[in-house]
């Protein structure tokens, strides 16, 4: 460049240029200008604000100190050298140069914004919301004010005012993907999980790869029952960018809940990334080290975790846990776990961490003998979760009622129906925790079956045809669809359950909640056949009021309330044995543990099946089974589930006088 071009043409070439997006074009057009300009703090900080846009803040600071060295009284020059020195890594340094900042043009409101974003870092929540206010202040029809001010609020604890600034600010700019995400965990914390979910949605519709929507979109699946979605969702996300963080951590999570620990370990494998998300990943880490039975390696991880552990606290308290039972130190297992417990009384931590607290401190009380301990822990982490799945029997007796009504035998016997006559389908239903998982983990050991665990094909057919916000309005919605359009929905999840194994004589599909649509799916599937599992409904009571369970199991979270769905819903299958056409077979689990060969007899018989040796040795089928029954289905028949609700008769009169009103028990 000539010196005698003129400085400002050729600096105004230069901010268009960042200004439309490109800051490393900028920053070349800069430093040819800064040649000949170098003294020049205008330049000076513009080319540093150039190098930090484009990924190099380090190589930025000695231009951005120049910068304010030779404009002190310019706020712009100490604006841009705290942006420089957060992007490295300096968040004191930074929060001390937008202090002045701050001073030299107290309504600025881009200098508060990134204040505020900066004492954040610093976990100074308070302060940062301060800052963040002042911002909203002096412009509040700014998108970025209005974000910064609702991080404020999470990070205070505040969930309802951060949802009101992050719908705020994607109102003022829709695809504000950053925003919808933040939009989504403050919805989560006030126990609209599906709003967050949406919320995940939104953003990754403005910005099909950003890395915390697709990992939380992710948990939010795993929340809503839909691990095996979830996962293989993390996986695809990994592998189109294999430095998603989040997605790393949320998939490794999800392989520990599954049990596969040597897969979790092996993706947090190499040196963890810095700050919060390390922590995270050395917790993970851990944990799957103790599940391995790794515990010197485990010891060494935990240690290696700095204070202070912030969103890793909870993992770091259990792992610690694990080491001191493992160890036998009870002194320091029960000092942790009294720290634990007080922890997850807390409002501020993540709900999600503070039900694990609950349910972890519960095994360990019950591994201890203390049952009134044990049960006050389920009884927090349910309590907990109402709030996320709030119940309501009228709205579930309406269903059932409507279910019992429309689908009538009238309806199911001489109504319209798809069709077909595809045998395939198999449906093991019943309540959770009433022997589906063992059912069908002996039935697939059969040469000519395929176990396709808890599919959700149904429930997404449900949702699609009949999804109404009156349950009266549903159930019609599905009773009333004629034969043409019940043909070609069958055709379809036929079409999807053969893919699953087409040399396969039956498929079966085991997840619980089927049962609630056996109307529908009897017209839907005429071939089909049905096998009920049920279990003395106060052992089934206990066994789901002692599990956190994953998907929509409102009725589970309070005592009573259980007990009156456990009436309802044998009421229900009562009605389905009545009046469904299809075959139905009903086992009790204590038919499994007095009479294995028998019932294995009836089973096969049942289904036309020829006898199987591998049927006898269950236990050794290694299909992949995502349920909480899964440890169990790995060891021969025992009795150890029957009659486990007498030591906990008195926790659990709530639930056992509603089974007697039922006639139950």
């Amino acid at each position: 460049m000539s010196k005698t071009l003129p400085l400002q043409p050729a600096l105004d070439a230069a901010i268009a240029t960042y200004q439309s997006g490109d800051a490393a074009a900028a920053a070349i057009e800069l430093s040819n200008i800064l040649a000949h300009r170098t003294d020049d703090p205008v330049v000076l900080r513009l080319y540093g604000l150039a190098l930090v846009r484009s990924g190099e803040p380090q190589r930025a600071l000695p231009y951005l100190a120049r910068a304010r060295r030779l404009a002190r009284t310019d706020p712009l020059t100490h604006l841009h050298l705290g942006i420089g020195l957060a992007a490295a890594d300096k968040p004191a340094r930074a929060a001390a140069a937008l202090r002045h900042a701050a001073t030299l043009a107290p309504n600025d409101a881009a200098i508060w914004i990134n204040f505020a974003t900066v004492l954040l870092s610093l976990d100074r929540a308070a302060a940062a919301r301060g800052a963040a206010r002042r911002a909203v202040a002096l412009a509040p029809d700014h998108a970025e004010s209005q974000y910064t001010l609702g991080l404020a609020d999470l990070a205070c604890g505040d969930p309802a005012p951060a949802l009101a600034a992050f719908e705020k600010a994607v109102t003022l700019r829709p695809r504000f993907a950053d925003a919808w995400v933040n939009l989504g965990i403050a919805a989560y914390r006030l126990g609209n999980s599906s709003r967050a979910a949406q919320a995940m949605h939104q953003a990754l519709s403005a910005d099909p790869h950003h890395r915390a929507a697709e990992a939380n979109l992710a948990a939010f699946m795993l929340l809503a029952g839909e691990a095996e979605a979830a996962i293989t969702r993390l996986r695809e996300a990994l592998k189109n960018d294999p430095a998603n963080i989040a997605a790393r951590l949320n998939l490794a999570n999800l392989l520990l809940l599954e049990g596969e620990s040597r897969e979790a370990l092996n993706l947090l494998d190499g040196e963890p990334p810095a700050h919060r998300e390390g922590r995270q990943w050395l917790a993970h880490r851990a944990t799957a080290q103790i599940q391995l039975s790794h515990w010197e390696d485990a010891r060494r991880t935990i240690s290696s975790i700095p204070p202070p552990y912030l969103d890793a606290e909870l993992p770091v308290l259990l792992r610690r846990l694990s080491l001191a039972v493992h160890d036998h130190d009870g002194t320091t297992a029960t000092d942790l776990a009294s720290r634990i417990a007080r922890w997850a009384d807390l409002e501020e931590p993540l709900p999600e961490h503070r039900i694990v607290a609950h349910f972890d401190l519960a095994r360990f009380h019950q591994h201890q003998g203390r049952t009134e301990e044990a049960f006050a822990h389920w009884t927090g982490g349910h309590r907990i979760l109402a709030r996320y799945q709030p119940f309501s029997r009228e709205g579930a007796d309406r269903f059932l009622a409507s279910s019992i009504s429309r689908f009538d035998k009238e309806r199911l016997w001489h109504g319209a129906r798809a069709d077909n006559r595809d045998t395939a389908p198999v449906f093991i239903v019943g309540m959770p925790r009433s022997g589906t998982t063992l059912t069908e983990q002996i039935l697939s050991a059969h040469r000519d079956v395929h176990g396709a665990g808890e599919r959700i094909a149904m429930h997404q057919l449900v949702t699609r045809l009949g999804a109404k916000n009156d349950p009266d309005t549903t159930v019609a919605t599905l009773a009333d669809l004629d034969a043409p359009t019940l043909t070609r929905e069958a055709e379809g999840y036929l079409s999807a359950l053969h893919a699953l194994r087409p040399e396969a004589r039956y498929v079966v599909d085991k997840m619980p909640g089927n049962a609630l649509h056996l109307g529908f799916i009897s017209t839907l599937l005429p071939g089909a056949r049905i096998v009920v599992c049920s279990r003395d409904p106060r052992d089934v009571g206990l066994s789901i009021f002692q599990l956190r369970f994953f998907g929509f199991h409102p009725y589970a979270h309070d005592l009573a309330d259980l007990g009156w769905y456990l009436g309802r819903q044998s009421r229900l299958m009562e009605h389905w044995r009545t009046v469904v056409p299809l075959p139905i077979m009903t086992i009790d689990l204590a038919d499994w543990v007095t009479d294995f060969n028998g019932t294995l007899v009836r089973l096969l018989g049942f289904l036309e099946l020829e006898h199987d040796p591998a049927c006898e040795r269950f236990y050794e089928n290694k299909r992949r089974v995502r349920t909480a029954s899964a440890a169990q289905v790995r060891q021969p028949i025992n009795a150890r589930g029957l009659g486990r609700w007498r030591a906990f008769a008195p926790q659990l009169a709530p639930m056992l006088d509603e089974l007697k009103s039922a006639g139950l028990c």
